[in-house]
């Protein structure tokens, strides 16, 4: 199965810098499906040994590796696929880059975009949000969750609704739809990765954290 095809079963995703590999091991443990290498900071240098963590994390673990943004690092971070923000190039041009079996995502946060994204025969799969403002993305307002209402009545792609969850809140997306969420701070922050994922999960299928 290509990681195209894979992308569909996912339903937690984790997005953080470059970690070590058991900070990595100990998500994907407590139910991360996703991991996407963002880190900023890093030249391109840098994010390829930073992604040796990521691939040999994600090997062990069965969960699948998304690079953000740099779609020109893909092959050589043995990445199984790439996310591409509104401003960061097209998904044509990612597509070209990655080649045909590797997944693409994108970012949406209004109905236009969500519209655009599900009708693209190059993207896999769509994030929504942000629901709630965060200091991941600074500026960007909050889409809200009248916008995880519209990607859940409209969407026929996999999405993954985003921007400040945790397992306190995520009962409100799903509640509206939602199914799959990407997490930053919920997992990064906490004490211990493992049981923050074991609580989001927790909280996608019905429970409150």
């Amino acid at each position: 199965m290509s990681p195209r095809e894979r992308i569909a079963g996912a339903r937690l995703y984790l997005v953080c810098d470059a970690r070590p590999r058991e900070f990595l091991a100990a998500a994907i443990r407590g139910g991360v499906d996703v991991i996407q290498l963002r880190d900023k900071a890093l030249d391109d240098d840098g994010l390829v040994v930073a992604a040796r963590e990521f691939r040999a994390a994600a090997d062990t673990g069965g969960a699948l590796f998304v690079l953000n943004d740099r779609h020109y690092l893909v092959e050589a971070c043995g990445a199984d696929g790439i996310h591409v923000g509104q401003d960061d190039g097209s998904p044509a041009q990612a597509r070209a880059a990655v080649g045909p079996d590797a997944i693409v995502g994108r970012s949406t946060h209004a109905p236009d975009q969500c519209d655009a994204a599900d009708a693209d025969p190059d993207v896999d799969y769509l994030a929504a949000g942000p629901v709630h403002a965060t200091p991941t993305k600074p500026g960007r307002p909050a889409a809200g969750l009248d916008y995880i209402s519209y990607v859940a009545a409209h969407a026929g792609k996999p999405w993954f609704a985003i921007g400040g969850l945790d397992a306190g809140n995520a009962h409100e997306v799903v509640e509206r739809g939602a199914a799959r969420i990407v997490v930053v701070r919920a997992i990064t922050s906490a004490d211990d990765p493992e049981a923050a994922a074991r609580g989001l999960r927790a909280a996608l299928d019905g429970g409150r954290g």
